[in-house]
């Protein structure tokens, strides 16, 4: 029997360990996925580094082709740093973003219910590397919850959003703080145990995000 050779080198004697790295990584990834649904996280509320921080000045202009029902221009977005004295929801969306077309009766309802009204919520949207024909359809076509709508179609201004992806929704104090955020499309869970609740602390006048 042949003696081992001692002279392979040190990087081929590791190389089975390597083989095992995207497994381990896989693992690690997947095991935090269910650590966050076992704990009665959804993994669509993780925390943003933005929260409690103040929403960046956006000024964008509107998108073409787009009235409200009075027949008049849906304005753009000007969000000030300091906060216009009111909350508001912003919304980044894409008429080609099917998540987007999923949330988006759900918009609607809190766009009509009056209680969130009586909190003077406003409710903006920024369209996020669209073509202006094909948004403004999308709005049309499905009904527009939106009080402004701003244009990005460079997809610069949600940079400083910290922004990924479409959809994504953020929550604006009236002293322009953000208190909440919401990754992915909006859900009446995410409504009911993150967003209203921030509202509410909103509207009482608390700059800080709940618990």
């Amino acid at each position: 029997m042949s003696a081992p050779d001692e002279t392979a080198s040190p990087l081929r004697r590791r190389r089975p360990w390597i083989a095992f790295a995207p497994v381990a990584i896989f693992a690690a990834l997947a095991g935090l996925f269910l650590y966050q649904l076992a704990s009665g996280h959804d993994p669509q509320t993780l925390p943003s580094a933005l929260i409690g921080q103040p929403a960046p000045a956006t000024v964008l202009p509107p998108l073409a082709g787009l009235t409200g029902a009075n027949g008049m221009p849906v304005p753009g977005l000007a969000i000030a740093a300091g906060g216009d004295g009111r909350p508001r929801l912003v919304n980044v969306f894409a008429s080609w973003c099917v998540p987007c077309r999923e949330e988006h009766p759900l918009l609607l309802q809190l766009s009509r219910d009056p209680a969130l009204e009586a909190t003077g919520l406003e409710i903006s949207a920024i369209n996020y590397k669209d073509k202006p024909e094909n948004a403004a359809g999308f709005l049309r076509d499905l009904g527009n919850p939106f009080d402004a709508v701003g244009v990005d179609d460079a997809g610069r201004s949600t940079i400083d959003w910290g922004v990924y992806g479409v959809p994504e929704t953020f929550l604006v104090s009236p002293g322009g703080t953000i208190l909440w955020k919401q990754t992915g499309p909006l859900t009446p869970r995410a409504v009911a145990d993150g967003l209203l609740p921030a509202l509410r602390a909103a509207s009482a006048g608390n700059a800080a995000p709940p618990n």
